[in-house]
């Protein structure tokens, strides 16, 4: 284990002081350094933008995992390789002289957010949302009880989600919560052919789980109407294109009052949506044949309570669902409203895609009703009051942090351009003057931090020999990549 510290941590400096090296031939003695925290999206999005937008800047990303691109690589369904093509984008700014990746480095346990605010000009936290949001109903953490985060970090190989070990041999039925993008991801994972999945990355934990799935049954079940429905045209089309599937929506659930007509006269997305729904619900035949998979779209209901298997095994045997109506609480919103008949759905399977949830750190203000940091336009307020004279000065926020866990990958760069516009701003403003101020020590101060810390930090170079290894042992099972699911075998390829 020392020999393996020790390489690390010659690696993580050798490629610091070749691109210092670089970057001061060029640079004033004192330029403005930047940590961006988290290798998402929003992370590589906001570094790309600094290196554009402040031609001295040395920007550093760090992330806790060994692997760069967050939820492009864990939470894009593995069936989705178009949509990982940005990768490429990432890797070209981390290829940059003047930015640097650095793995395994996590804040708060790692390196403090007042020591990163210490060492760095700018401190852009862009680590998204890696919890979940509870329901807060009875049975919630029974067995067989799991958030779509888990599952998809389970499929697609994180290594915080190799050990879930979902059951999908004791029921042929699964409930799922939600109606959105992550809700269909997860269905189609379930229904689709493993024969069509195992020319993908998904992780082979995963894939041979599935292979001996019993699930036969899929139920997305939402609290509003098909005019309502939180996903896309795209995944919604993707789901329904499944060879061989079943559909079922009940056809009363499409009837339209006149506030779901102004919805969907209003917004397109929905509109199409709706159309789509409506189709599948009239060209459907009436029962399903012999061994077919099933997808039932269930509108108007919220679950109430789980039902316990009642044998004292603590796994969940069913969902306990309250019927609802919309209730107009504004122009052109309406909320879902109990209405006090309930029914039962029989599952052995529950996944809950109800939405991402941001964490908090010390020292940061955090809005835990909202589950973002208070900002505006990306600077990081001192309280939750919104008081925008009061400021954390040199602190900004990008992605689900800062505006709560919506949108696609592409959100992200508009989030980023504002982000880097306030930071702008304020340097030219002198609010962040470098050229006024001591110099801070940023790279290489972190990378000493670290070392003293004993913390091994993965450069980029050594992302890349991971992934070289990944795309070989993909290779010899004619997939992309046989992604590498245990942060020990992660850091072992790093160093080797």
């Amino acid at each position: 284990m020392a020999i393996f510290d020790q390489a690390i941590r010659r690696l993580s400096l050798s490629l610091s002081r070749r691109r210092s090296s670089l970057s001061f031939s060029t640079l004033s003695s004192n330029p403005l350094r930047v940590c961006v925290v988290g290798a998402g999206p929003a992370g590589f999005y906001t570094a790309e933008k600094m290196l554009k937008a402040h031609q001295g800047a040395e920007v550093d990303i760090i992330d806790r995992l060994p692997t760069p691109f967050g939820l492009v690589r864990s939470g894009v369904a593995p069936d989705h390789p178009e949509t990982k093509i940005v990768m490429n984008q990432f890797s070209k700014a981390a290829q940059h002289e003047r930015c640097s990746f650095f793995g395994n480095v996590t804040l708060g346990s790692s390196v403090s957010l007042s020591e990163l605010r210490e060492l760095y000009h700018v401190v852009v936290l862009a680590y998204g949302a890696e919890s979940d949001r509870a329901l807060g109903i009875p049975g919630e953490y029974l067995s067989g009880i799991h958030s779509a985060r888990e599952f998809v970090w389970w499929y697609n190989g994180h290594p915080d989600g190799k050990n879930l070990s979902p059951d999908l041999k004791s029921t042929d039925t699964a409930v799922i919560l939600g109606q959105g993008n992550v809700a269909l991801d997860v269905a189609r994972i379930l229904l689709q052919s493993t024969s069509v999945l195992a020319t993908t990355d998904i992780a082979s934990h995963a894939l041979e789980a599935l292979e001996q799935s019993s699930i036969r049954k899929v139920y997305l079940v939402g609290r509003r109407g098909p005019a309502q429905a939180a996903c896309t045209a795209k995944e919604l089309r993707e789901i329904l294109g499944i060879k061989d599937l079943y559909i079922h929506i009940n056809e009363v659930d499409l009837h339209k009052s006149p506030e779901d007509e102004e919805v969907l006269k209003n917004n397109r997305i929905h509109r199409r949506v709706y159309e789509l729904l409506s189709k599948a619900a009239t060209s459907a035949p009436s029962h399903p044949s012999s061994n077919q998979h099933e997808l039932h779209f269930v509108f108007f209901r919220k679950p109430d309570r789980f039902l316990d298997s009642g044998e004292g095994s603590g796994r969940v045997a069913g969902v306990h669902f309250e019927k609802t109506i919309l209730k107009a609480v504004g122009p052109g919103k309406q909320i879902a409203v109990g209405t006090g008949s309930y029914e039962d759905l029989d599952c052995g399977l529950v996944l809950k895609s109800i939405g991402y949830k941001s964490v908090s750190v010390d020292g940061l203000p955090f809005d835990h009703e909202k589950g973002v940091v208070p900002n505006i336009k990306g600077r990081v307020l001192v309280e939750t009051s919104g008081d925008p004279t009061q400021l954390e000065k040199g602190l900004y926020v990008c992605g689900w942090l800062k505006r709560g866990p919506t949108g696609i990958i592409a959100t992200n760069l508009y989030c980023a351009e504002e982000t880097v516009a306030s930071i702008s701003e304020d340097v030219h403003q002198g609010e962040i003057a470098p050229a006024s101020t001591l110099p801070k020590p940023g790279r290489q101060g972190l990378l000493q931090l670290l070392d003293n810390r004993d913390v091994r930090a993965v450069p980029f170079s050594a992302w890349e020999k991971i992934d070289s290894e990944e795309r070989r042992l993909g290779n010899l099972r004619s997939k992309p990549r046989e992604k590498l699911t245990t942060y020990e075998n992660l850091l072992k390829v790093a160093t080797e």
